[in-house]
């Protein structure tokens, strides 16, 4: 895989991980339970260092870094926020769209891996996704418990 690809992947996997800030970032705002919001709110702040790190990657391998939000990220946003409006924002439906969101995470990931990447590069994207695995499960394990409690 040349530089270039290489690149390209990584951005891509920027744009994921900046959805998944801003996704949890506004989870945490909807959410009422206390310790929920600083769960997610703590999730946006792992997202945000994984986005610094492969930008940091992007750079040193001579690429200009993505520092947005995907597209897709964006409408799956405001699909939520519309659906809210209509349905009303219980915790259980906050948490149900935040696994929604971690589910692509999951599989840009795994696309990623796909590729044959540098081996210092392949650390790093292995790494992150354990952590978006792990963001996931929990996620789904909260949705779960709330689901539970309703």
């Amino acid at each position: 895989m040349d530089t270039k690809d290489t690149i390209s992947v990584l951005n891509d996997l920027i744009e994921t991980s900046k959805d998944g800030e801003k996704g949890f970032m506004e989870c945490a705002e909807d959410l009422r339970d206390p310790q929920l919001k600083s769960t997610m709110s703590q999730r946006a702040r792992d997202c945000a260092t994984a986005a610094a790190e492969l930008q940091q990657l992007v750079r040193s391998m001579g690429g200009e870094p993505e520092t947005s939000t995907s597209m897709a990220g964006d409408m799956h946003r405001r699909w939520v926020d519309l659906k809210a409006m209509i349905t009303g924002k219980d915790d259980e439906a906050i948490l149900n769209e935040c696994e929604r969101g971690e589910d692509v995470a999951v599989k840009s990931y795994r696309k990623a891996l796909e590729k044959d990447l540098p081996a210092e590069v392949r650390l790093v994207v292995e790494r992150q996704y354990q952590g978006v695995l792990r963001n996931h499960d929990q996620v789904k394990a909260l949705r779960d418990a709330a689901r539970a409690h309703s």
